[in-house]
């Protein structure tokens, strides 16, 4: 298993966890989408990576008093979104481990993996 961040990173279980517990969470799917129209996470909302500099107003109106956090495929788009948002004025935006495809092993097999 890779080495996580912490400080960059959240696991799909404590993603999960949040969500369950409607704990302030906003999720960014920030996969393209096609991708998105393969499976999804419930609640997740679509920013394609590319878009989401010239979105930061929107999330901005999303977020209000919320973590945001960022999910792709495996995790590397994610951590790039991260960066944006952090640069854009979200100092505390996550990326989450392991992407969509983890979430699909760990959380819900009935998201497709691709």
């Amino acid at each position: 298993m890779p080495v996580r961040d912490s400080e960059w990173e959240i696991s799909v279980h404590e993603v999960k966890r949040r969500l369950d517990a409607s704990d302030g969470l906003l999720l960014i799917d920030v996969r393209e989408p096609k991708e998105h129209a393969i499976g999804r996470i419930e609640g997740a909302t679509l920013i394609p990576l590319g878009q989401l500099a010239s979105r930061l107003e929107e999330v901005r109106r999303l977020a209000a008093g919320k973590t945001i956090v960022a999910h792709c495929h495996h995790g590397g788009r994610s951590l790039s979104a991260a960066a944006i948002l952090r640069e854009g004025g979200f100092p505390g935006a996550k990326s989450m481990a392991g992407g969509i495809d983890e979430w699909s092993v760990l959380i819900d097999p009935s998201v497709p993996r691709y």
